[in-house]
């Protein structure tokens, strides 16, 4: 099949669990996830310089076509010069510590593919939902019917057999117990980000749990949706922009920072930093990264030792860094190709490409001080 004959929706990777989540954890079953001086210059809420209403008919959901949101957005700032915490050493030797031999919560840096995206042409049909009482959360999920065009799918799509009952398409049924079942849909056109943490439609039955609507013609402030909100990821912040994909990997550059996930231990204690807006009941001490933890490739890092593909990631955590999203095991996320324009297999890419990295070839960009979890979310909802 023509995978440009597609149409795309972007389902975006890992949400380990908003402000009634308190473990955060949500993404063990499935093997991922999930003031003061700053580092990066906070954006300004609302500004103007981003981009126009986009081009919806290439279909490949990917940033490869452009970034989602305005260029003065954090996820696409410049942190090669940035200031390093003080406490950065600290952190990645303890990283490495908890879990041998390289830091991460698999012990190796890994990859995960299991998130997809998906673009939403134009004129695609929206469709309401009901909410799952279980993985909803007032006022931190927005209510809003998404456009949902054909041939779209939700998180670890496909899966062959089945853990149990139905997986097809946007039907995450079978995986009932434990999935974080993300869908996530970007409309270029009308300038929205659809993200959905436990979704799934079952024949006509369209049932969602927390949806995080985001205005991608915004560059958000420090404050993001909310302060002690939560959104599709534990961080409060979207997955979408943090996602890297083959078409990327094919062109050569990414263009923006990335997702990484740790389990719950590894993650400090009910804290965040910026651009995070919220946590979870994690355990980890106080030399844990906190949600929302910038980690840098370190500038001196050999990267011509790793594969060609593994290069264009690595060029982009030197220049970018990663952003620590949701609790979980496989470190980074890329999103899935099963809807894309390029395949993994094509630009050499497997779940093994880093596992070189160590936590200690990394920095902790300074973010400033800490703020400690209360859940007590507050917000105003955007305009669908």
């Amino acid at each position: 099949m023509d995978n440009r004959a597609l149409w795309v929706v972007a389902l975006m990777v890992g949400c380990g669990g908003a402000s009634g989540d308190p473990t955060g954890d949500t993404g063990a079953a499935t093997g991922e996830g999930s003031s003061g001086p700053t580092s990066m210059t906070t954006p300004t809420s609302g500004a103007s310089e981003g981009p126009g209403p986009g081009d919806d008919t290439t279909l490949c959901a990917s940033q490869a076509e452009g970034r989602y949101f305005p260029a003065g957005s954090v996820w696409y700032q410049d942190a090669s010069q940035s200031p390093v915490a003080a406490d950065s050493a600290a952190i990645t030797a303890w990283m490495v510590e908890a879990s041998p031999p390289n830091g991460w919560g698999t012990g190796t840096m890994r990859i995960d593919f299991s998130i997809t995206a998906v673009d939403a042409p134009a004129g695609t049909m929206k469709r309401a939902y009901q909410t799952d009482p279980d993985y909803y959360y007032t006022p931190d999920c927005d209510v809003a019917p998404i456009p949902l065009p054909p041939g779209g799918v939700v998180e670890d799509y496909p899966q062959d057999p089945p853990p149990q009952g139905s997986f097809d398409g946007y039907d995450c049924s079978g995986y009932a117990d434990g999935a974080d079942c993300h869908m996530i849909v970007v409309s270029r056109s009308e300038q929205r980000l659809y993200e959905v943490y436990h979704a799934t439609l079952a024949g006509e039955q369209f049932t969602a749990g927390c949806l995080a609507l985001w205005d991608t013609a915004k560059v958000y402030d420090a404050a993001g949706r909310g302060q002690q909100c939560t959104s599709a990821d534990a961080a409060g912040f979207p997955i979408a922009p943090l996602l890297f994909s083959a078409e990327e990997i094919e062109a050569g550059t990414i263009d923006h920072a990335i997702r990484f996930i740790l389990p719950n231990d590894m993650i400090r204690e009910k804290q965040y930093v910026h651009p995070a807006t919220h946590g979870t009941n994690t355990s980890g001490p106080a030399t844990a990264i906190p949600y929302g933890g910038h980690m840098r490739l370190r500038a001196d890092y050999p990267i011509e030792t790793l594969g060609p593909g593994a290069q264009v990631i690595a060029r982009a955590l030197q220049k970018y860094g990663m952003y620590m999203a949701d609790g979980g095991n496989i470190a980074l996320t890329a999103q899935s190709d099963v809807l894309g324009c390029a395949s993994w297999d094509a630009v050499g890419v497997d779940s093994f490409a880093l596992e070189s990295l160590k936590a200690t070839d990394f920095e902790v960009i300074d973010h400033g001080p800490t703020t400690e979890v209360t859940y007590d979310c507050t917000r105003t909802p955007i305009a669908e």
